[in-house]
């Protein structure tokens, strides 16, 4: 493939928001109320809608006879490049919006950077698919802060899911030989240089819903290339 750097990093991207939206569309029908499922199930669908544009141009890259379907759903276990946060199971309501608060305040980051790619297609994704981002992230944090200062067991169960979920987030800042080679040619994002940023609006966020900020000696050491455990949520 001529351009398989640029093929893997689309993948390393698309393939984080397809994995969390499997994950939300899990919860289709059982959100806690009627609001906030319909909330989920809308964000669950802004992440296929732009993961297929992601794989509509990863298909054309590809050169071969190929859909974006094919590349979304016909690959093997290890071909998916998504981080291990995206596919943590949907444990309870808490567990799923701090999953989901981990990867916004990431996915917002990653989106502001990538408007700038030199690359025309992937700026002009990243340009339509903030808005959803930017939604999503207020979205999550307001219930970072809703259940971390609200009743003792709230607070009690969004801790557990902060600990648990926050020793995956490190991997956000991990970069593959594609990414390195897609930041040279000024088309990916650094994602090294997003992460005191990162960790600065997460601790805030945390700090407002009076929780604590966990260990980051605690991270997962893993390596990014081509995993996933539980890719249609069987867990």
């Amino acid at each position: 493939m001529k351009n398989e750097n640029l093929y893997k990093y689309i993948l390393g991207i698309a393939d984080n928001s397809l994995i969390l939206g499997q994950r939300l569309g899990e919860l289709t029908g059982h959100g806690p109320t009627l609001e906030t499922d319909i909330a989920c199930t809308n964000i669950s669908l802004d992440l296929f809608g732009q993961v297929r544009s992601y794989y509509q141009y990863a298909a054309k890259i590809a050169g071969d006879e190929r859909s974006e379907d094919d590349i979304a759903m016909l690959r093997k276990e290890r071909e998916y490049l998504n981080v291990l946060l995206v596919e943590q199971p949907n444990t309870d309501f808490a567990y799923t919006m701090a999953r989901q608060f981990l990867f916004d305040v990431y996915h917002f980051l990653l989106l502001t950077e990538l408007q700038k790619s030199h690359d025309v297609t992937l700026s002009a994704i990243a340009k339509k698919s903030i808005k959803e981002v930017s939604y999503h992230q207020r979205f999550s944090s307001d219930w970072i802060k809703r259940l971390g200062d609200g009743t003792d067991e709230s607070k009690a169960k969004m801790q557990t899911a902060i600990n648990a979920l926050w020793t995956y987030t490190d991997e956000l800042f991990h970069q593959t030989e594609a990414d390195k080679a897609m930041v040279l040619e000024s088309i990916g994002v650094d994602v090294t240089l997003l992460k005191t940023e990162y960790y600065s609006k997460v601790n805030a966020i945390l700090a407002e819903a009076t929780l604590e900020i966990p260990n980051q000696n605690g991270f997962k050491k893993v390596e990014k290339k081509g995993f996933i455990l539980n890719i249609w949520g069987i867990c």
